[in-house]
């Protein structure tokens, strides 16, 4: 038997990954895919064969797949919103604190901050911006 090859391409960098990242439509997709699922169990309950029906541990573990299907991609969605409000948090803990770059080149008050999803930028008195991450000093 010949198996064909996977068809595709691999992201070749953070963005990549980020454009391919679920979204909050995946949620409502997975509804759909759920409502879908029980109308098919039941449709295939209605029309299985009377001398051989199917079997009733395999309906339930289809049904609590599905049902675990759901609950991860519900506790994803809290996950994301608890994630958010940390890093809020941590963004509103830097204003008017002096940060230094690791290297000791860039050092100023911070003025504002820029949350992105992958991290904190500061814009500081001095006009230039810090990345809030490993090795900045904050006093």
């Amino acid at each position: 038997m010949a198996v064909n090859p996977i068809q595709g391409t691999i992201p070749q960098s953070t963005a990549d990954l980020a454009a391919k990242a679920p979204t909050s439509n995946d949620a409502a997709k997975a509804n759909l895919n759920y409502d879908s699922f029980l109308k098919l169990l039941v449709a295939q309950m209605k029309n299985q064969d009377p001398t051989e029906p199917m079997d009733s541990a395999q309906q339930i573990a289809q049904l609590a797949t599905f049902s675990q299907v759901e609950q991860t991609i519900k506790t994803n969605t809290n996950l994301e919103s608890l994630l958010q409000r940390t890093s809020l948090g941590e963004a509103n803990a830097v204003i008017g604190k002096t940060v230094t770059s690791a290297d000791g080149k860039t050092t100023g008050v911070v003025k504002e901050v820029t949350l992105y999803s992958d991290g904190i930028v500061a814009t500081l008195d001095t006009g230039k911006t810090l990345v809030i991450g490993p090795g900045v000093k904050i006093k």
